[in-house]
């Protein structure tokens, strides 16, 4: 038996999976990794945790495995997009990472917009805001600039994790597009979009495919993390690409939903399909794209309810008492606006709020009403996409909150698609998987889809409910309207 090995880095904590090449989970594990907000809208990590965070997951997940670290035939990893680790000559990292939901250098992104958001879009496919590396860039080149002048190689998250591994310097296409610096016509880094920022190209990675062997396990790494020196390590993708192709979404047409620390609608197309704010990014299978949109806080509310207001029973109480409450929770509406909000808003001066309020609502409430508020942000920006020409049939969730039977049948209900929930939803899975492909165990990425993803469960709307909520959405959506001038007073105290 062959097994691999895949590690993502998400916003909350770092886990490594490893299977075996017919795709059933041997063993796996998680380090949490925390982020620090030295002021509202500012979102950090610090990569020496994310490090100690590797050799700790990838030592339980072979121990949970039970196989000797040779067994392992090859290694590969994902993170979230747009995140940059800066390295200075003597390979210190300079300062800490700052995060995709960081919304610090929303000024920068409108004033690249005003400059060359065409160029910027047509080469980049996507439209620059606080979101992407492009513009965190020229916030630190303002605020930093002695950080910039240090600056010898840029990571992206991922690469970065990958480095530790390896020692070695690269990115894939994806992540490239991903910090909005990238041309996809020549499939290489846009000179045009870098003198923008006055950006030294000499800094940036190079472009290797997601599933090409970039080197192999360290000595220091196997120290670090049990892997055996040499294993060979596949250079990996972004967490939404890796998530993405690991719920089998390589057909033109397919969607899918992450339930995750941000919530993210997916759809697979054939060739780049640009609708700004809409993200496009290349897929792992060359000649596919996928768009992505979300909203940011997803996953993160769920966690800040449950430490809250259910510190004891935790995640499975929240399930357990929001089953017992009808659809609608009793009147009571949740915007899950906490850190600002990206699609389809765009707005990092908007606030979480839950409204309708009476004596009557119990804690079951407030846990249905969070389902059905990210449900609801879910369909708003699915609205958006498909107000774009984004058409989606049945979508296959991903991420954490796909494993509650209550919130995949609320998301049925709400956007009114077919849920298909898989066997294995996580990033790391996925991760896993591109390293097959990378090390010869899969022919291409449609065998290791082929042979390795199996369908578990699945919902369809129910008619009533849906009719439902959607009269509960147009208040929802009146209820933002008319709040985001509030929020935006509040921000200003």
């Amino acid at each position: 038996m062959r097994y691999l090995l895949g590690i993502d880095l998400g916003a909350g904590s770092l886990k490594a999976m490893v299977i075996d090449d017919a795709g059933h989970r041997a063993g796996e594990a998680s380090c949490p990794v925390s982020t620090h907000i030295p002021q509202p809208g500012f979102a950090e990590q610090d990569p020496a945790q994310w490090r100690a965070a590797l050799g700790v997951a990838v030592r339980q997940a072979l121990a949970n495995a039970k196989i000797p670290a040779t067994d392992i035939a090859g290694v590969s990893l994902s993170a979230g997009a747009h995140i940059p680790v800066l390295m200075d000559t003597e390979g210190e990292v300079i300062r800490p990472a700052i995060m995709w939901s960081d919304q610090r250098s929303l000024a920068e992104a409108q004033a690249l917009h005003a400059q060359a958001g065409e160029m910027i879009t047509k080469a980049s496919l996507n439209r620059i805001n606080p979101t992407w590396t492009l513009a965190m860039l020229a916030w630190l080149q303002k605020h930093e600039p002695a950080s910039i002048a240090r600056t010898a190689k840029l990571f992206l998250a991922k690469d970065y994790l990958r480095y530790c591994l390896t020692g070695t310097w690269e990115t894939d296409f994806s992540d490239a597009i991903g910090a909005l610096m990238a041309d996809d016509a020549t499939k290489n880094w846009s000179p045009e979009i870098c003198a923008l920022i006055g950006w030294n190209r000499q800094t940036l990675p190079p472009i290797k495919s997601a599933t090409a062997i970039v080197g192999g396990v360290t000595a220091e790494a196997a120290a670090l993390t049990g892997l055996a020196p040499g294993t060979p390590v596949i250079c990996g993708s972004n967490d939404t690409s890796v998530e993405f192709f690991g719920v089998g979404g390589i057909t033109p047409g397919m969607g899918a939903v992450k339930l995750a620390t941000a919530g993210v609608l997916f759809l697979a197309t054939k060739g780049k399909s640009v609708h700004p704010p809409v993200s496009c990014y290349p897929h792992v299978i060359e000649g596919l794209y996928y768009t992505a949109t979300g909203t940011n806080s997803c996953a993160s509310a769920h966690r800040w309810l449950r430490d809250t207001m259910f510190i004891t029973g935790g995640f499975a109480e929240m399930d357990a008492l929001a089953a017992t409450i009808a659809p609608g929770s009793g009147g009571l509406l949740f915007h899950p606006y906490l850190q600002g909000e990206r699609a389809p808003y765009w707005d990092p001066h908007l606030r979480g709020d839950f409204i309708g309020l009476t004596i009557s609502h119990s804690r079951a409430h407030f846990a249905r009403a969070l389902y059905e508020g990210i449900a609801f942000s879910i369909r708003d920006v699915l609205q958006a996409a498909q107000a774009l020409g984004l058409h989606y049939g049945a979508i296959r969730l991903m991420g954490g909150g796909a494993k509650s039977p209550t919130w995949r049948q609320i998301i049925a209900d709400v956007t009114g698609l077919e849920v298909e929930v898989m066997e294995n939803t996580d990033a790391s899975f996925g991760a896993a998987l591109l390293a097959g492909v990378g090390v010869g165990i899969f022919a291409t990425p449609e065998a290791a889809v082929a042979q390795c993803v199996r369908r578990v469960a699945g919902c369809q709307p129910d008619a009533a409910t849906h009719a439902l909520y959607t009269k509960l959405f147009a208040t929802y959506k009146d209820a933002q309207a008319a709040l985001a001038p509030i929020s935006h007073r509040l921000g200003s105290i």
